[in-house]
């Protein structure tokens, strides 16, 4: 999956992409899983399923929840 992370947070890019980040299992999961896009809106990431959204990630806020989705789970 390409994004383009040139207007991603900082802190969210160290959440998803290092290794012991928060956020590493779900993109890994973005990787894998060919049903989930992902778009950079306002520093946060975006993720759909599907075309629907089901999660926004921000750096230093909390994830929002926007639909119940198996993804979600991975924020445990």
């Amino acid at each position: 999956m390409d994004i383009d992370i040139t207007n991603m947070c900082s802190h969210l890019q160290k959440k998803l992409f290092e290794p012991e980040g928060e956020y590493a299992k779900i993109w890994q999961e973005l990787q894998n899983d060919d049903e989930l896009t992902a778009v950079v809106r306002s520093r946060q990431l975006h993720i759909y399923r599907n075309g629907r959204k089901v999660l926004i990630l921000a750096g230093r806020s909390q994830p929002k929840v926007v639909r119940n989705d198996r993804l979600c789970t991975l924020l445990l």
